[in-house]
């Protein structure tokens, strides 16, 4: 039965051989990331291998925080390159945040043998303040 299916190939030994040679292809894909609670801060930890901490963006607009990266391709000038397999991909992956209840002033970011760490303090609940009016 499998036979009968058209147009697929069967028994190509050159197709087996470059999938186990060279392995399956991978897809550039978006960063993972970790979010820890510490009481009174989130860790954010974000796998970025690869990227260059200029490659890294982050942008706070109101309570959302996008944290984006670009893989740009470097052109050798002179030099004719002839690839016979390339899995290294370039482009720009983005991931976008939530902020509420986080001190957006006070985010701290360090970005270290590819993983961004970062510190988002949470805001403190405020203490209702109390006042006497006097009666005239």
């Amino acid at each position: 039965m499998f036979a009968l299916t058209p147009f697929e190939r069967h028994n190509d030994l050159f197709d087996d051989f470059e999938r186990s040679f060279f392995g399956a292809p991978q897809r550039f894909s978006g960063f993972r990331t970790d979010i820890k609670d510490e009481g009174d801060k989130f860790v954010l930890e974000a796998e970025m291998p690869g990227f260059e901490k200029e490659d890294i963006k982050l942008d706070i607009t109101g309570d959302c925080m996008t944290l984006s990266a670009e893989h740009t391709e470097t052109k050798d000038e002179g030099e004719d390159k002839k690839y016979i397999r390339r899995e290294r991909s370039y482009g720009s992956v983005s991931r976008s945040f939530d902020l509420s209840g986080i001190d957006k002033d006070n985010i701290t970011a360090e970005y270290k043998n590819g993983i961004l760490y970062m510190d988002l303090p949470k805001l403190q609940p405020q203490q209702p303040v109390s006042r006497r009016l006097e009666i005239r």
